[in-house]
């Protein structure tokens, strides 16, 4: 039997009213987050695997940034869009079920096409899609957790997403050195020189992509609106015009916790944007010593990538729910703190390694770091923003994930010769550096709502 408890809404700029909603099993909630498995396998394939792909198809390591552009655009333009406009949908679905199922059809068809890619630009063309499918999904559903649990919930229920996030990359990681483990040649190549192994990956993450979707979809309903809530949201004007004055008038009465957080996420970012693209590349550097994308070790280079990007999110899998009791007693941002800077010792540390086994060290503390990312932000969010405007939010807040990488996209290729040589292991030290002042940054943030011992973001100064 399932109890209520009232949620107070505080910061926003409708009236303070009180909402109920359903506390959940543990398992309802994983239920609930299954669907981010799917995605972030997706992901996974996208970090671990797209820069070697580009490198087989021809591109040089200056531009690699360049061809990562898809994400941070299309997280720019849909999923602000998308948020606001689910935000204002009225279906028998509910208003965040149809964009998760749209979305997970746009990434299974794309994740199915990527490893034929014939050319550089094809593939950046099918990244273009696989990145504004997840998108499309991404922030509907981060509104839907918030949409569906009681705040006493809420650090739950994001650090479960947290959780799957890195359940599913830890399996996108591992799973060319698994099909290698299964008998799968690890240097078979198609005639692109793309392996076989990381065909086999992508075409494991396109069913993952839509079955745990349908899953999620299936276990968990969302919850039916009140006459008086379908009634407001049936008054709202429709359409994309409507949508973007409704993000303008949402930035403009940004909540102060949003804004701050938004200083810390440009270092975040930034330094993961510079990790992803460049850790491989580094990777055949210190480990096999060659820069050359058609040799043996360049492969290896990839498959031990894939290792121990499996194991940081294995970790960040364990850690997000061990987590949970940290963030009620000391909060989010002490946590989110001492996360990033772990990750950035780590990060530091990863070049002067030129052992297999010892590269496991540091990946604990980015898998800490990637646990909290993926989690913490959010319970700092949740508290700070009216529900009315969730989905908008969330996608705004989403902005401050694009535009750090898009920074990033624009601005290595000017200074990765002159400043770091060219070397990319330098790229993973600045990483470093800037994951430390992302450490200092979130220590600024005065959270809009605060998390107390029974996990629930209350407004500050209110009360349940």
């Amino acid at each position: 039997m399932s109890t209520t408890t009232p949620r107070v809404l505080a910061d926003g700029p409708t009236p303070t009213r009180t909402m109920f909603r359903p506390r959940l099993s543990f398992m309802q909630v994983v239920n609930m987050n299954v669907g981010f498995f799917g995605i972030q396998y997706s992901f996974g394939l996208q970090q671990s695997n797209m820069s070697p792909i580009y490198r087989y198809l021809g591109a040089d390591e200056a531009s690699l940034p360049l061809l990562w552009l898809a994400g941070p655009m299309t997280g720019l333009l849909v999923q602000p869009i998308v948020g606001a406009l689910s935000d204002r949908t009225l279906s028998a679905r509910g208003r965040r079920t149809p964009y998760f199922l749209v979305g997970a059809v746009l990434c299974s068809l794309a994740l199915l096409a990527m490893p034929f890619s014939r050319t550089l630009w094809m593939a950046a063309g099918l990244l273009w899609i696989l990145d504004a499918g997840n998108n499309v999904t991404m922030e509907p559903y981060r509104a839907f957790v918030s949409d569906r649990l009681d705040p006493s919930q809420h650090s739950i229920g994001f650090l479960t997403q947290s959780a799957f996030t890195g359940l599913g990359q830890t399996l996108s990681y591992l799973t060319p050195s698994l099909l290698v483990l299964l008998g799968m040649s690890r240097d078979a190549t198609n005639a692109r020189g793309i392996p076989y192994i990381t065909v086999g990956a992508f075409l494991i993450g396109a069913a993952f992509s839509i079955a745990t979707i349908l899953v999620t979809v299936r276990t968990t309903p969302e919850l039916p609106l009140s006459a008086e809530e379908r009634a407001r949201i049936a008054a709202l004007p429709r359409g994309l015009g409507a949508a973007l004055r409704e993000i303008v008038d949402a930035v403009r009465e940004m909540p102060a916790t949003m804004r701050q957080l938004a200083v810390m996420k440009l270092f975040q970012w930034y330094a993961m944007f510079c990790y992803w693209q460049y850790i491989v590349l580094s990777l055949a550097v210190t480990i096999y010593d060659t820069r050359d994308a058609s040799t043996a070790g360049f492969r290896e280079a990839n498959l031990l990538n894939g290792q121990i990007g499996g194991f940081y999110n294995l970790v960040a899998f364990a850690a997000a729910f061990a987590m949970v009791p940290f963030t009620r007693r000391f909060g989010p941002k002490a946590v989110h703190a001492t996360c990033l800077a772990l990750a950035g010792a780590a990060m530091l540390a990863i070049p002067a390694i030129e052992s297999r086994a010892l590269l496991l060290v540091p990946m604990v503390g980015v898998g800490l770091a990637w646990a909290s990312i993926m989690g913490n932000p959010y319970v700092m969010l949740a508290g700070s923003i009216p529900a009315e405007r969730v989905g908008v939010y969330m996608g705004i807040f989403n902005m401050f994930i694009v535009i750090p990488m898009m920074i990033q996209i624009f601005t290595l290729p000017l200074y990765y010769e002159r400043w770091l040589g060219g070397n990319p292991e330098n790229v993973i030290r600045l990483a470093g550096v800037l994951l430390g002042c992302a450490a200092v940054a979130v220590l600024f943030v005065r959270a809009g709502g605060r998390v107390d011992t029974a996990g629930a973001v209350r407004p500050a100064g209110g009360s349940h």
